[in-house]
């Protein structure tokens, strides 16, 4: 049994669902982004979901695409993510999701990007602009190099192509609660649990909620449908608050994460 699929079973064992934690590899620094990225995982964070620094982050809000721009800005490339992963992997054996867009793993060649990012210690991918339509080589690559593939589900998907999307998913299901682009919300979408049970009737996957997950009253309101919470922005929004005193970043991080699994 893979990372991914231990933890969510563990998960369920003990009764609640998986924490999934995105930033941005590379915010505000690569060394800063190692040890945010390691305060996560022992601070609460079941799932490390890393953000893969892009110039066009189409799926992202104002939070992610600065935290995309501060990585890049501050000399973040390829190498660095590989840097990154490997310094994580070292230190935890949380699963990890790298959060991209497929330019970047066509530029550098579907086989090798999945190789590399899979000697270094990723454990799948959810690739944002990439549909299961279009998918096939990526799902070929990924499968060889023993990744997983996470697709998303929306609000806006019709059921039977939920159901396409489960047939070549694996790893888990991202269910993005609401229409639009990353970050934080005063208020969950009102539909969790009828949009959730509708994914269920086509897949035995995990399926997680993501987007404008901002609280702890939403992660214990997603708890009691989803078997895991996505939470991003809010906490790329602790690690900018901290950019310029990098030095405290990985303790404020882990603060929120406890804050966000209190009950």
């Amino acid at each position: 049994m893979d990372r991914l699929a231990q933890t969510f079973a563990r998960c369920k064992a003990e009764g609640r669902p998986a924490f999934v934690s995105y930033v941005c590899a590379g915010d505000p620094d690569v060394e800063t982004s190692k040890a945010v990225l390691l305060s996560l995982a022992q601070n609460g964070a079941d799932v490390l979901e890393v953000g893969v620094p892009f110039s066009d982050p189409l799926a992202d809000g104002l939070t992610n695409q600065l935290a995309s721009q501060r990585a890049l800005e501050g000399g973040m490339t390829y190498d660095g993510l590989l840097d990154v992963l490997r310094a994580v992997r070292a230190g935890t054996d949380k699963p990890i999701v790298l959060y991209c867009y497929y330019n970047l793993l066509f530029s550098f060649g579907l086989d090798s990007y999945c190789a590399k990012v899979r000697e270094a210690g990723a454990d799948g991918l959810l690739v944002l602009d990439c549909p299961p339509e279009e998918a096939d080589e990526l799902i070929a690559a990924s499968k060889k190099h023993g990744l997983a593939n996470i697709f998303i589900v929306a609000p806006t998907t019709p059921p039977a192509r939920i159901s396409l999307i489960a047939k070549h998913a694996s790893g888990f299901i991202y269910y993005v609660s609401r229409e639009g682009v990353t970050g934080e919300r005063s208020e969950l979408a009102a539909n969790l649990s009828s949009a959730v049970a509708e994914i269920r009737k086509h897949t035995s996957l995990p399926i997680c909620v993501g987007f404008g997950v901002s609280t702890a009253a939403h992660v214990q309101a997603i708890a009691k449908v989803a078997d895991g919470v996505v939470v991003g922005s809010a906490l790329v929004n602790v690690v900018a608050a901290h950019k310029d005193k990098k030095d405290e970043a990985a303790a404020a991080i882990g603060a929120k994460v406890r804050e966000l699994l209190a009950k």
